[in-house]
């Protein structure tokens, strides 16, 4: 049976490649891909290749997508390795029927009205309606290669000229209508004029609508056409089609956050530049990043209002965070954005802010922290509590607990003054083993806190200071983690804070050897504990 293509590409979106093809080979990165021995043939020397949407062996040129791995893999026809996937994506794969056929031939429709509406644009740019137009983007510093490479065009003035441009090549106003150039009415109405014309493309470069930007005064100043059969705001990052190849090719992962951003950053020699269409980032734009880097760098203007968009990307991203995925953020100087540092600073300018991004660990303290009231201690607790939040927000157990460990030891230290020195658990000079003393104090400090976790809130902050032997120290950072999943319960649906549920935990964790040995050296009596 024959698959619409849209339903295919939206299956291999949603298909991880590393993770499906993970299962079965160990993979190991190399640059921004991953490779590993070939499933397909006998090797030693590992020569398999696994991009975003493809793999590739270069010892036996086996070559596919997630689907043709399935097939390969399990012995899998075609519908039965589709099958397996959209199962696994939650997708329901189409039934043949003649109103799917129909619909598919509308897609392809709508695909080729929105090719020849992109080249009648581009043709309008350069004729002397669109002088105005073309002047613009000259004076925003974009050479004619960008200006073409971007497919940048000009509405002219409405009234209708659209739809009579195309009646020539037979499109008819209600295909306008459904592709989002033509509003409804009587007549119909075009959705752009007097705007300076941004094709948007599908990871694959096909147009499936277009962004326009008003000369003069007016409102919106840029306007994204509606959704669509072929168009999602939530799905789609501009300039994805170019940013693709560029980062594969090792150039960073910029997000900004407009069709001006990533032009200009892509004339200035940043070509790997995408931004949200006229929204926040969604979960679908990020898995979208994430396939091409491990790493994308946050972009957005150095205002309050990107300060606050940037927060809201941060604490998004925060629950799909893995130790091979997270986000970097670029601080811009108030009022910029990434065209007018680069005007000011030139393009050396810019790559000097952008080797000074910060990993979100770093940066997400001082991102949470603004606004915040820290003069009061109802100030500082609700704080700290929001920073606990972020921390449980993280799926990812163990980083979690890193987390919350990293921005905890910023909040306890930004209360001290002078050096920051940590407390050291000492006794007065002793008249046995210092060091042997210590140990059994902190044998005995740990079985308290092992029995009584309700304790670990109140002291927290003192206990996190102490010089603790190794194992007592594994077991400190291991009751962090607890506690951070466990102050969010109401996020991550953990158990309560009590013993039984503490020592599962560090069980879990591997440190069951090491609750032996402290309650079994302790000598606090059982009835104590």
């Amino acid at each position: 049976m024959s698959l619409p293509p849209q339903f295919l590409e939206e299956l291999r979106s949603r298909t991880s490649l590393p993770s499906l093809i993970g299962r079965r080979v160990r993979l190991a990165r190399s640059g921004r891909d991953t490779k590993g021995c070939c499933p397909f043939h006998n090797e030693k020397t590992p020569s398999f290749y696994v991009y975003d949407d493809h793999f590739h062996c270069f010892g036996c040129g086996a070559h596919g997508d997630a689907i043709g791995f399935v097939m390969r893999a399990q012995n899998a026809g075609f519908m039965e390795a589709v099958e397996i996937l959209a199962a696994e994506a939650g997708l329901s794969v189409p039934s043949p029927s003649p109103q799917a056929e129909a619909a598919e031939r509308k897609r392809a429709g709508l695909g080729e009205v929105l090719t020849a509406a992109a080249a009648e644009f581009q043709r309008r740019l350069h004729q002397k309606e669109g002088a105005e137009a073309l002047a613009y983007l000259r004076r925003r510093g974009l050479s004619d290669t960008t200006i073409e490479r971007f497919g940048l065009g000009w509405a002219g003035e409405g009234r209708g000229s659209l739809a009579a441009s195309l009646a020539r090549q037979s499109i008819i106003p209600e295909q306008l209508i459904q592709a989002g150039l033509m509003k409804e009415g009587r007549p119909p109405v075009d959705y752009f004029f007097n705007r300076v014309m941004f094709p948007i493309r599908d990871r694959r470069g096909r147009v499936i609508s277009f962004g326009g930007r008003i000369l003069g005064d007016g409102q919106p100043k840029y306007l994204n056409g509606p959704e669509t059969e072929l168009f999602s705001k939530r799905r789609t990052l501009y300039g994805l089609d170019t940013a693709r190849e560029a980062a594969r090719n090792g150039a960073p992962l910029i997000v900004a956050e407009g069709y001006m951003d990533v032009i200009a950053l892509a004339e200035a020699g940043f070509p790997g530049a995408v931004a949200p269409l006229g929204t926040a980032l969604t979960e679908d734009h990020l898995a979208e990043l994430w396939k091409l880097s491990p790493a994308p760098v946050l972009c957005f203007d150095g205002d309050a209002a990107g300060r606050r968009a940037t927060l809201r990307s941060a604490e998004l991203a925060l629950k799909a965070l893995t130790p091979e995925r997270t986000l970097s953020v670029m601080r811009l100087p108030e009022g910029d954005d990434p065209d007018s540092l680069i005007r000011k600073q030139g393009n050396s300018g810019f790559a000097q802010a952008l080797k000074a991004a910060r990993p979100l660990a770093e940066i997400l303290f001082d991102m949470l922290a603004e606004g915040t009231d820290q003069a009061s201690p109802e100030g500082r607790a609700a704080f700290r509590q929001r920073l606990l939040a972020a921390a449980a927000l993280i799926e990812d157990r163990s980083l979690a607990g890193e987390y919350r460990s990293a921005l905890l030891d910023r909040f306890f230290a930004s209360r001290r003054r002078g050096p920051e020195k940590k407390r050291v658990l000492t006794l007065p000079r002793p008249i046995i083993d210092q060091a042997a003393t210590n140990e059994r104090r902190a044998h005995v400090l740990i079985a308290i806190l092992l029995r009584h976790p309700e304790l670990l809130a109140s002291v927290d902050e003192a206990f996190g200071m102490l010089d603790l032997p190794p194992a007592c120290a594994r077991l400190r950072e291991g009751m962090d983690s607890f506690l951070a999943v466990s102050a969010a319960g109401h996020i991550t649906g953990m158990q309560p804070l009590d013993s039984a549920h503490l020592l599962d935990h560090l069980s879990n964790l591997g440190l069951k050897a090491e609750v032996e040995r402290v309650l079994s050296m302790s000598p606090v009596p059982a009835s104590a504990l």
